[in-house]
């Protein structure tokens, strides 16, 4: 389905000999001196009316981006590949800012992928920043003659195709072509459109949650901790559970929250976008994804350290082993320990590999490489981006989610991979039964429990908690309606794109990942809760603490003319209907002016209350006052689910003896 990125560079030259080098009076030029390679010939199709667009505020067309190159991407979210070439696309975008525009098509492989409002959360995961057309009937599909996820289209800056190709690898194949197209159109005086495109990014329409797209979790059922990846905030949490399971304490915040590959101490620490978690002797060993590195935590001596991978993707396939930390890895999803075993479920690999933790050899347990749906002896066999694993300490249990599959592999070096569910890459569905009449659609986590012997997998795409027999092969809902939503109770209960799952106390709790919750599900009433965090101020730490991060988007106010002296900035904020200012976290603000126009007195908020003011000291000085609110709120019936924002205010000042003694805020909070 997806071509390996050895073959690109061949395929996107020959694509470019079918389209090149006519000139502008539609008649080859044989003078190779004025041949213009990257002018294109064939008119690139429109995109259709009608089609839902994100980040934009309004549809695009081809005209419209006259005098930019464009680089067209049809990607599904759930493909690994159409993620790994993420990265790529940033760094042309950056690196070609003034010239070109990406456009991303989604071209859905799964039913629920072909929803806007999950394409939006996928963009908001991946943080996406180019405008996405929801092209969930395959037009645009069609029109350009796509055949495989990842397929990208090049298009010159008079709207016609230069050239496509297939596959990962992008950054390699398409700088020097876009730096050489760009040369050519300034060498003949084709007018460039070097002025930047502003869009309306879904990023800036959203409030932020405490957590963000989490991942996978783990337990440990003697300290009675939970711990989570919080997948974009790029750390992992430590949470301490309450007697009664529905309440969690933070502990411990591993991770600075900004992406990166630096071991060290918990407040040093770097992740990028970490998934699985597995908790072993007082060590948590993750899988951080978009690093492709597994990282040791140390409990006792808070360290964080790299213990396999070189921190680039493995452009490897098939079956290969070395030391841990000389060998590349491609996008770890999920692991488990056995012993002192570490198994890796290598979704970019389609494999699962394993780890000896005393030698620090690494290297593919079962698979092939091939991603496919195909049982058999491990170095035979064909798994498709695995992403969750489990044991009953016979075999491995793990989803094989390109497939919706539930497979096994035993735990010994002469073993198989069978499948319980799943029959191809392309048979899903929600039916619950057995074998392959049963269906799931694109499941990311998997735990075994003991105690009743059965699989609980979480059904992503289909919103569910399934239950799967791996001696009969039945699978059934155990929770969820299949609707997306965050509504708790038993037969109502609603997540959002479940991702990763452990059990505990008779509860199976979950990162419901599109909600930024954790959920907990009683084994024997099914009633489903949201976890409240008790002190959630101190997951706000190192935001607080990023007194260097970028401010983007600040909120312009209309210009004020205030006396000197003592003042007040007074707020007003609108909640949604349903909320109220959590007593636990209470807003902060900051005020500062580089102008030395005015500075803070006293910004400690006392109350939970949505009106407050605090105190400023007005100077002689004309200028900019700078407003920073966080302001954290919760849902009144659900007080797990909860919003916050990280405002910034910027009011022009002018500073005169007539002039008011307070300054009004008024916001609308979404």
């Amino acid at each position: 389905m997806k071509l390996r990125s050895f073959f690109l560079l061949a395929i996107l030259f020959l694509t470019f000999l079918t389209v090149k080098s006519y000139s502008q009076d539609n008649k080859f030029d044989d003078l190779e001196e004025n041949r213009l390679t990257y002018f294109g010939n064939i008119t690139a199709p429109d995109f259709p009316a009608g089609a839902e667009w994100l980040n934009t505020d309004h549809p695009i067309s081809i005209k419209d981006l006259k005098g930019k190159i464009v680089l067209i991407d049809f990607w599904t979210f759930c493909c690994i590949n159409c993620i790994h070439i993420m990265p790529d696309l940033k760094k042309l975008e950056e690196k070609y800012k003034n010239e070109l525009v990406v456009i991303g098509v989604h071209s859905a492989k799964f039913l629920t992928e072909r929803g806007t409002e999950n394409i939006r959360q996928a963009i908001l995961r991946y943080e996406i920043e180019h405008p996405v057309i929801n092209d969930k009937d395959f037009a645009v599909w069609q029109s350009y003659t796509a055949n495989a996820w990842p397929t990208l289209v090049l298009v010159d800056p008079r709207g016609k195709v230069i050239g496509k190709t297939t596959g990962e690898g992008v950054y390699d194949i398409f700088d020097p072509t876009i730096s050489s197209a760009i040369q050519e159109y300034d060498k003949v005086g084709e007018p460039l459109n070097r002025t930047p495109i502003k869009f309306a990014l879904e990023k800036d329409k959203a409030p932020k949650a405490l957590l963000s797209y989490p991942g996978k979790i783990a337990a440990d059922a003697t300290s009675q901790r939970l711990f989570i990846s919080d997948s974009n905030n790029n750390r992992i949490l430590a949470l301490k559970l309450n007697d009664n399971g529905d309440e969690v304490k933070v502990e411990e915040v591993i991770g600075s929250g900004k992406e990166g590959k630096q071991d060290g101490s918990y407040a040093d620490a770097q992740f990028f976008r970490p998934q699985g978690v597995a908790y072993s002797n007082d060590k948590l060993y993750v899988a951080d994804t978009e690093n492709h590195l597994i990282r040791e935590i140390d409990l006792t001596t808070k360290q964080v350290k790299t213990i396999a991978g070189i921190g680039s993707q493995s452009t490897k396939y098939g079956f290969i082993s070395g030391k841990a930390d000389e060998t590349a890895l491609n996008s770890p999803w999920d692991l488990i320990v056995i012993n002192d075993k570490l198994y890796i479920a290598m979704a970019g690999s389609h494999q699962i590999w394993v780890m000896d933790l005393k030698s620090g050899e690494i290297g593919a347990y079962a698979g092939s490489g091939r991603e496919n749906i195909v049982d058999g002896a491990f170095q035979t066999c064909a798994l498709a981006q695995t992403s969750g694993i489990t044991t009953d300490g016979m075999k491995l249990y793990f989803a094989d989610s390109e497939v919706s599959g539930v497979r096994s592999a035993d735990l010994s070096a002469n073993g198989k991979v069978k499948t319980i569910i799943g029959s191809g890459l392309f048979d899903f569905g929600d039916v619950d039964g057995t074998g392959t009449n049963a269906r799931l659609q694109h499941p990311l986590g998997i735990v075994y429990n003991s105690q009743d012997q059965l699989l609980y997998v979480a059904d992503t795409y289909n919103n569910k908690i399934k239950v799967v027999d791996p001696k009969t092969k039945e699978s059934k809902t155990f929770s969820g309606t299949g609707l997306a939503g965050n509504r708790d109770g038993r037969e109502d209960a609603q997540f959002n794109e479940p991702s990763g799952l452990t059990i505990i106390n008779g509860k199976i709790y979950v990162t419901d990942t599109n909600n930024h919750l954790i959920r907990v599900i009683d084994m024997q009433t099914k009633e489903v809760r949201t976890v409240k965090i008790t002190n959630p101020d101190k997951l706000m730490a190192n935001i607080k603490s990023d007194k260097n991060r970028k401010i983007e988007n600040a909120i312009k106010l209309d210009a004020v003319s205030l006396k000197s002296g003592d003042s007040k900035i007074k707020f007003n904020f609108k909640l949604p209907e349903g909320y109220h200012i959590n007593p636990d976290a209470l807003p902060e603000v900051s005020v500062w002016s580089d102008e030395k126009t005015g500075e803070p007195i006293d910004n400690e908020i006392s109350t939970a209350v949505s009106m407050f003011e605090v105190p400023v000291k007005i100077n002689s000085a004309n200028g900019k006052l700078n407003v920073e609110v966080l302001i954290y709120y919760c849902d009144t019936e659900n007080a797990g689910i909860c919003k916050f924002r990280d405002l910034f205010f910027e009011i022009p000042v002018t500073v005169a003896s007539s002039g008011n003694d307070a300054v009004d805020i008024n916001y609308t909070l979404n």
